[in-house]
């Protein structure tokens, strides 16, 4: 057995949305990982012990596998996750273990969508009308006073996994169980990245969907464009302070979403992690910080890193995802790749014939494509998603059709 601290960490990604080596050195600390098969061949060469599970988010499964791993490395000092399925896990497990980091209480509200919304409008931030959904009934009394459509949407999930949007009461399901039902809102979504010290933002980007990730689920191409805007920044940053300040007192890495009308905001949901999709990215290319390592540390109960004072580059960053051209898994027949059409276009991953895309929990990083850019200001570089999202071509056939 190991006489270096012991440090678990739960992990699903194939790209290298964390760096988990330039987070902590491996050479005098014993670092383990639970992973999904996808997620292994991004992990460290310098990992003491890799440990496949099919799913980092089954709590039953996981725990039997950290007391395997303590039999062999020592009991874990440290607890470690940053996807946001595997955050409650993590708590539960740092309780279990007497871990420092955020507890359970602490990641409830950022999980339970509905103590969230609770929790946000009782500070008194404007919150489209919600409420818990058990039945069918619970629905059609919800619409019976707010009218229809209405969205229903689970306690509990991410990337609008189990989210529809109900038209009338022919759309009903048979059966609702720990979902939360709430007014429909049209208007445009924007959503704020960055890090919250306990009591105020330390850093932060405001960006603009292009699209939807409802529509994505759907099948339509997902966007984003950074605000170069500094008004709009400054008071839609004050907007996710009260926010956070409503959910908790200690650090976080944040992923807010709202509605944005003009000088009129309403909240959507926040996630205490960095956003999805290219943002990790971004941030280190372009912004100079990375948002999963100040995640990182504040899961070991650590402070995240203060911002750079200066940015690496001052453009304006956007991104793109392309949703996979087939249901997953999917065998990637044609693409073609985009670099050099739009100068704003920096970074892409484009599978290439023959790759298949995985049916993992990883629901933004293995789709038809990803692009990322910058230029100088939100009209360039939306211009280019926009372009890049109507010429973008794949195609491909379900695995084993």
């Amino acid at each position: 057995m190991t006489t270096l601290p012991h440090v678990v960490v739960l992990h699903r990604w194939r790209d290298r949305y964390a760096e988990y080596a330039s987070y902590l050195d491996h050479r005098i600390h014993a670092v383990t990982y639970i992973s999904t098969d996808v997620g292994v061949e991004s992990l460290p060469a310098t990992a003491r012990e890799v440990v496949v599970v099919p799913a980092t988010d089954d709590v039953d499964v996981v725990s039997g596998v950290v007391g395997a791993l303590a039999e062999r490395n020592g009991p874990p000092e440290r607890i470690v996750a940053l996807k946001e399925d595997d955050l409650l896990v993590a708590a539960q497990l740092r309780a279990e273990w007497g871990c420092p980091g955020p507890t359970v209480a602490e990641t409830t509200p950022f999980r339970d969508k509905l103590a969230m919304c609770r929790a946000v409008a009782d500070a008194g931030v404007d919150v489209p009308v919600f409420a818990p959904a058990d039945a069918p009934s619970d629905l059609l009394a919800f619409a019976g006073a707010h009218g229809w459509p209405v969205v229903l949407k689970p306690r509990a999930g991410s990337s609008s996994a189990g989210v529809v949007v109900l038209q009338r009461q022919q759309d009903l399901p048979a059966t609702v169980s720990g979902a939360m039902v709430q007014a429909y809102n049209p208007g445009a979504v924007h959503h704020v990245d960055g890090v919250f010290d306990g009591s105020a933002l330390a850093t932060w980007k405001v960006s603009r969907y292009l699209g939807s990730c409802l529509g994505f689920r759907a099948g339509v191409p997902l966007g984003s464009v950074e605000i170069d805007d500094d008004d709009l920044h400054a008071v839609v940053g004050a907007f996710a302070g009260r926010v956070l300040r409503a959910l908790t007192a200690q650090p976080a890495v944040f992923h807010l979403e709202l509605f944005a009308d003009r000088d009129e905001f309403r909240f959507l949901e926040v996630g205490a992690r960095a956003g999805g999709a290219e943002v990790p990215f971004l941030w280190r290319e372009l912004h100079g910080y990375d948002l999963n390592e100040a995640a990182f540390h504040i899961a070991m109960g650590e402070r995240p890193p203060p911002p750079a004072p200066v940015a690496v580059d001052s453009s304006v960053g956007g991104w793109l995802i392309v949703p996979a051209p087939a249901e997953r898994p999917c065998r990637i027949e044609r693409s073609i790749p985009m670099l050099g059409t739009v100068p704003e276009l920096y970074a892409e991953v484009v599978p290439e014939e023959g790759d298949v895309l995985p049916a993992a929990d990883a629901y933004y990083e293995h789709v038809g494509g990803r692009f990322r850019f910058r230029g100088t200001s939100t009209a360039a570089v939306a211009a280019a998603v926009s372009k890049i999202a109507a010429e973008y071509r794949i195609s491909g056939t379900v695995l084993g059709l």
